[in-house]
């Protein structure tokens, strides 16, 4: 078929290769964003010899597109029922648009793909992986000058020198970069240059998440509502920068990777798919270190709100100021998870305002008085029937005890 189109998708994102007209028609039809794959990088692939020529020439006639798949993008491309291969985590289908039919359509699978090499799928595989990390990294970019954390001012504030070594670390990979956009490669001189900037970014890394585990015990054992209050504003300040140098920090081992595999796919590209799944086990560790660190300061904030919600009628000021900062850290901590990839379901607390409080209070006092109010009415009538009772007792033993004494009275008289 002609107008038939290759499409990869390892979970993350998707590949859209074949000929420029039709990539692009697929990519409307459908509704999906995209950026430029960079097919040509695959040459690396296909080594040397005939075959390996004709495999370049073919490829290097077609054009390739990468889309980030969201879960609702996602759930549009199952419709082309995707195969896996043998290459790991790598899923793959052709589709076309035969006629006036107006939908693409599945076609025989793999039938005339010059992908269904292993090798081939892996280096494609390979450079989605890139761009995946690179969408990330501009996710990140985007994050940091949103909250207007100068994150190089936070690391030169510090004085551990771990912490410090990261800024080095920064220029350099900035650097490589740089020239790897310019050459379109990683050279042996470049690689050089970067291969010690892993240490500084990871030791700078651990150090950040030991801050928030910090930040998260000065939480514990607060009782006074005013010194809650004046610790919950520090940790949500000091929150903030942290979130941010953690973030700068997982831009630039992402940016490293990808330099990584460039250097993997250039010198020996049959490895290059067992290095791109290490790479992603390792990224996804990493995610789950700062995933679990940061919940647990989300958890110690809402515990926070939930002690300041409780005094609230006592401290009508302080305490809605540690709901408050409770409140943007677990924001600022979800938007954090987003930029990251990492999921997170907590919501932010709601503020219980004095009057609405007090009002609660006063309710319930009127409807445990009126209670009161009327078992002390009800007690009330029954003494007083009772009284009333007795009062009845009385007085017809009385009446009855004056008649004896008058009828005494009359037969004594009677007699004399």
């Amino acid at each position: 078929m002609d107008n038939a189109i290759q499409l990869i998708s390892d979970g993350d994102g998707l590949a859209v290769i074949g000929n420029a007209t039709d990539v692009e028609r697929f990519l409307l039809s459908e509704g999906l964003p995209s950026k430029d794959l960079g097919v040509q990088r695959l040459k690396s692939v296909f080594g040397t010899g005939a075959a390996a020529a004709q495999a370049g020439s073919e490829i290097f006639a077609n054009s390739g597109r990468w889309v980030k798949l969201t879960k609702e993008s996602a759930e549009r491309v199952k419709q082309f029922g995707l195969m896996k291969t043998k290459t790991p985590g790598i899923s793959h289908a052709m589709v076309g648009k035969p006629g006036s039919i107006k939908n693409w359509l599945q076609v025989e699978k793999g039938a005339g793909s010059f992908l269904t090499n292993p090798a081939h799928l892996a280096g494609a595989a390979g450079i989605m992986a890139q761009l995946a990390m690179q969408q990330t990294m501009d996710e990140i970019t985007d994050y940091l000058a949103r909250i207007d954390e100068k994150v190089d001012d936070v690391l030169r504030a510090q004085k551990d020198a771990a912490v410090a070594r990261m800024i080095g670390a920064d220029l350099i990979i900035e650097e490589a970069m740089t020239i790897r956009e310019q050459v379109g490669r990683v050279s042996e001189v470049t690689w050089s240059k970067v291969q010690a900037a892993p240490t500084a970014i990871a030791d700078t890394q651990a150090y950040a998440v030991r801050q928030l585990d910090a930040l998260a015990e000065k939480l514990e054992g607060q009782t006074k509502i005013g010194d809650l209050a004046t610790t919950a504003k520090e940790v949500e300040s000091r929150t903030r920068e942290w979130l941010a140098v953690l973030a700068r920090s997982f831009q630039l081992q992402d940016a490293f990777a990808v330099l990584e595999l460039d250097r993997v796919l250039d010198t020996t590209p049959d490895e290059l798919d067992r290095h791109r799944l290490g790479l992603r086990i390792a990224r996804q560790k990493r995610l789950d270190a700062i995933s679990r660190s940061t919940e647990r300061l989300v958890a110690r904030m809402s515990a926070a709100a939930d002690a300041a919600n409780a005094k609230v009628l006592l401290h009508p000021t302080k305490s809605p100021a540690v709901v408050q900062s409770s409140n943007h850290v677990a924001t600022g901590v979800h938007d954090f998870h987003g930029r990251l990839g990492i999921e997170s379901g907590r919501r932010p607390s709601e503020a219980r305002r004095w009057v609405h409080a007090a009002t609660e209070v006063r309710d319930k006092a009127l409807e445990t008085g009126a209670k009161g109010v009327g078992a002390a009415r009800s007690l009330g009538n029954e003494t007083l029937d009772r009284a009333n009772s007795v009062k009845g007792k009385l007085s017809s033993e009385i009446a009855e005890r004056m008649r004896r004494l008058r009828g005494d009275e009359e037969e004594g008289g009677g007699e004399s």
